[in-house]
């Protein structure tokens, strides 16, 4: 079967380079041979793509994707509530931006609305439309009776009750439509309500029938969990993916090394130093926010370092599609890595590939330059080893392929 050969390439296979291999056939939409020799690959009918000493890389993976929000860095939107039509077409837009720049792969934190990600992860699987591989998440669920993130205000929020019994049946619902991923707001956010991240918005019994029906209903669970508290009631309930975790005490710590080989944390720096950047504008006061985003990054140059040290997986993601924080610039998150937390550029694109892989559910086939691995790759201008912030240059991508295909395709040299 006639493939493609990328050669002249200088490689990063997901966990390291490849010193001495220069050459990767792609066959299908999987990657089947390397070598140092491309005249050793493959058969006359392929094509052959000369890299110019280029790097070639695994795609990036998005571990906290809001693609409902609206913003992009080609749309600016100064609020998230939108007409249905145009919230469906913005959504839409955003997964391609996504890929756009380099994103192969995204796992969702919430939508604002049950099904309009499971609709588009349709669309992209069918070629419908282009997107990144995508876990969609349902509507991120908090008590119908909290205003404490005031985001899904205006009707956004199904009415779902509280209690253990309404938690279940919101998650079978969430899986019947087609979900992958469902995230539950277990604590408040200081930069909407300040003093609100160490208030609890469940109780450990709603925690646990939710963390007990994702199993039965085969979903996973996320949560938006700041407060210490917010972090230990997430890991009795077996929840996966664990963002922010700002406040987690040594208690939390320690739970979460003792189950660091099935949860994920995603810091989500992106958001506090986009806060901290922001302008603020003339009609908004963002000081609170201001002030809490300091704490924030304060408090998470401590944590990340020692949630290393104990061996937890931690990925980037940081909660891209607000006004001052658009999608688009999601690569910013590997450069905040490395410049907050003491991460090589290695360690940093690492984190963004093999272990988003592992995010994904597909550890034996997405985030590695590897024989029978998906060939979702990046054709980088320059090396992001030496220069982690060229990948936030969409125009230094010189070709990106998904599973296979070209979203974008290399210019001739």
């Amino acid at each position: 079967m006639p493939g493609i050969v990328f050669h002249n390439v200088s490689i990063f296979d997901g966990s390291g380079s490849l010193p001495g291999i220069s050459a990767v056939r792609v066959e299908g939409n999987s990657i089947v041979e390397l070598s140092a020799d491309p005249s050793a690959l493959g058969g006359v009918a392929d094509r052959h793509i000369d890299g110019g000493g280029r790097t070639l890389m695994p795609g990036l993976v998005e571990a906290h994707a809001h693609l409902t929000w609206p913003s992009s860095v080609e749309r600016y939107v100064p609020t998230l509530k939108l007409p249905l039509e145009d919230m469906i077409l913005s959504t839409a837009r955003n997964a391609r931006i996504l890929l756009d720049h380099g994103y192969t792969s995204a796992y969702s934190a919430g939508a604002l609305s049950k099904t309009i990600e499971v609709t588009l992860n349709s669309f992209i699987q069918s070629g419908g439309m282009p997107g990144p591989r995508l876990i969609p998440s349902s509507i991120e669920r908090e008590p119908p009776t909290s205003s404490n993130l005031g985001i899904f205000d205006g009707g956004v929020v199904d009415p779902h009750g509280t209690g253990p019994e309404a938690v279940r049946a919101f998650v079978r619902e969430c899986a019947t439509l087609g979900a992958k991923s469902v995230k539950f707001i277990l604590s408040g956010e200081d930069a909407l309500k300040p003093g609100s991240s160490q208030d609890l918005l469940y109780t450990q019994e709603e925690a646990t029938a939710a963390g007990d029906q994702a199993r039965i209903s085969g979903v996973w669970l996320a949560a938006h969990a700041q407060a210490a508290a917010a972090v230990k009631m997430a890991l009795r309930a077996r929840f996966r993916v664990l963002y922010h975790c700002t406040w987690a005490d040594v208690e939390a710590l320690d739970m979460m090394e003792d189950r660091r080989d099935e949860i994920f944390v995603a810091p989500v720096v992106g958001i506090v130093q986009a806060t901290l950047d922001a302008e603020q504008p003339h009609n908004i006061d963002m000081s609170d926010m201001k002030q809490s985003a300091a704490q924030v990054l304060a408090r998470q140059r401590e944590l990340i370092p020692e949630l290393r040290r104990r061996g937890v997986r931690l990925l980037p993601g940081g909660d891209y599609g607000f006004p001052f924080n658009p999608t688009g610039r999601n690569a910013r998150d590997l450069e905040l890595f490395v410049r907050h937390f003491d991460y090589t550029p290695r360690e940093a694109l690492e984190a963004a590939t093999r272990l988003g892989g592992e995010l994904m559910g597909m550890e034996h086939l997405l985030g590695r330059i590897k024989p029978g691995y998906l060939a979702d790759l990046l054709l980088v201008d320059g090396d992001p080893l030496q220069d982690i912030t060229i990948l936030q240059d969409r125009k230094r991508l010189h070709a990106i392929m998904k599973d296979g295909r070209f979203h974008k395709e290399p210019v001739a040299l």
